[in-house]
């Protein structure tokens, strides 16, 4: 009997031991206590963009309790890949997130380097193909913000055209962008559409300026499109000039990534922008449980990842706020599609079939199907923007970016 108990309480023990030294990989309670993640940004809170991952990324960590470090006015080149050494050799970070476009390809060459750390990168293109396990791209569904802030403009050009300011014909809205990238076609035909599906005779000219951020180009272009009669500005570029430029002329503007209130109270009229908070607590839970986290994440109004700030009233259209509601409870249930191909045409003929890049080369060719059952699916074959269309009643004034 004494035998018998004795190999019975090894027994025991050895099951102890081993349920002891395992990790529950679908554990919070597991985290390390020293979870550390390292920021990426472009420029610095002057900038409008980067602003925003800062302050999510702040939010973020704060909630989930975890450390982070940060290196601001990292550029687009060997800087970012170095920075990211850094922040894993010096700052010990488990994560590393890097918020510009041209960080990527650095940003892969350093999770090829550390494979046990993770790398996340917002607005990329190549996690999806690069074969890399410990890089992934995300982004939101930014088109549906931009469209519901172009349903804010055009009430703005209606509430325009009933008070004999302009007529129906000379609703021109001016829209600065970087670069002619899809993230910005997208972003200003997702505006466009927005402020044509309340205001009908609404045309749009586009300057775009050749950098993210540059504030006197950003704002030279903005005056040139007003004095071109455009009479409501909005944009896809990271500076305060274009809403200052708008102030100073006393012409209505829908900025981009916050509020310009502050600044420009009396033609401030909506904001939308990604709320990075969710993803960033999304990204941190799966590596204090051991998951994967996703190739690509693609945000939504739903995840709380696509907002708009408040509605100044003081410029906007009476009843703004109501229709915006109104409107984003449709996309909500499905009964909106921004691109909807019955809502526009390219060349006076409205597509059925459009092959977009999605899985980038060096060439851009074009690669999958993007129209479904009438409407352009954006973001659903990865996270990144790639609609690129050229749709009719946009006017692009120069194309050199």
């Amino acid at each position: 009997m004494k035998k018998l108990l004795a190999i019975l309480l090894a027994v025991a023990m050895l099951f102890c031991f081993a349920g002891c030294g395992a990790k529950d990989t679908n554990s919070g309670a597991d985290a390390k206590s020293d979870l550390k993640v390292g920021f990426i940004f472009l420029h610095d809170e002057q900038s409008t963009y980067d602003k925003n991952f800062m302050d999510a990324a702040k939010a973020a960590c704060e909630q989930m309790n975890v450390e982070y470090a940060q290196k601001t006015q990292i550029p687009e080149s060997q800087k970012c890949y170095d920075a990211a050494i850094e922040l894993i050799e010096t700052d010990g970070c488990d994560i590393i997130f890097a918020d510009s476009f041209g960080h990527e390809s650095f940003l892969i060459d350093a999770a090829k380097k550390y494979p046990d750390v993770q790398f996340c990168h917002a607005t990329g293109t190549q996690a999806h193909t690069a074969g890399v396990a410990n890089f992934h791209n995300a982004f939101a569904s930014i088109y549906e913000g931009r469209y519901l802030a172009g349903v804010a403009a055009g009430l703005k050009l209606n509430e325009m055209i009933e008070k004999g300011d302009i007529t129906a014909e000379k609703a021109k809205m001016g829209y600065v962008g970087a670069f002619t990238f899809a993230e910005v076609i997208s972003g200003y035909t997702s505006f466009f559409l927005g402020a044509k599906s309340v205001c009908p005779t609404v045309t749009m000219d586009v300057k775009f300026t050749g950098s993210w951020y540059d504030e006197q180009k950003e704002k030279e272009a903005a005056q040139s499109l007003i004095s071109g009669g455009c009479v409501l500005i909005s944009q896809h570029a990271d500076s305060m000039g274009a809403p200052t430029a708008c102030e100073t002329a006393g012409v209505p503007n829908v900025s981009y990534n916050g509020s310009t209130k502050a600044a420009c109270p009396n033609t401030f009229i909506v904001s939308s922008r990604i709320d990075w908070t969710p993803y960033f607590k999304y990204m941190i839970q799966c590596v204090m449980d051991g998951k994967a986290i996703d190739a690509d994440w693609t945000g939504t109004i739903e995840t709380g990842s696509v907002v708009l700030t408040e509605v100044n009233e003081t410029a906007a259209a009476e009843g703004t706020k109501e229709k915006i509601e109104e409107v984003k409870a449709k996309l909500l249930d499905g009964s909106i599609k921004v691109f909807d191909t019955a809502n526009w045409t390219k060349e006076d003929k409205k597509l059925d079939s459009y092959q977009a890049d999605v899985d980038t080369d060096d060439k851009f060719t074009p690669d999958t199907e993007a129209i479904k059952d009438g409407v352009f699916y954006e973001s659903t074959h990865r996270s990144a923007p790639y609609f690129d269309v050229r749709i009719d009643g946009i006017t692009l004034l120069d194309e050199a970016y």
